[in-house]
């Protein structure tokens, strides 16, 4: 079995992506909630918790990017990847997977 880091940088953006690409995910459940079944306090979790970390993805992004030294459209696709649902998963699979080597 692999150790976990989460020493550098780019480890932590890893992390931080599958995080809010979760938090993300969730709502597909306290959406419904919300307004389905006029239960919106799921919603507030799960939203406040989903704003924090795509901050700090977004960060993490932009440190990776000077630290790496991706160019702009790379960070520019890892960044508008937590706007799209399972963003956060192929930004990892395409993009993080190939520099974390």
């Amino acid at each position: 079995m692999k150790k976990l880091e989460f020493s550098t940088a780019l480890s932590r953006l890893r992390l931080l992506a599958l995080l809010e690409g979760i938090s993300f995910l969730l709502f597909a459940v306290t959406i419904p909630l919300k307004y389905v079944q006029e239960i919106p306090e799921p919603n507030y979790v799960v939203g406040m918790i989903h704003g924090v970390l795509f901050i700090g993805y977004e960060l993490l992004v932009v440190q990776n990017w000077f630290l790496l030294k991706w160019k702009f459209s790379t960070a520019l696709l890892a960044g508008l990847a937590a706007i799209v649902p399972f963003g956060t998963f192929v930004a990892d699979s395409k993009i993080f997977k190939k520099y974390s080597q």
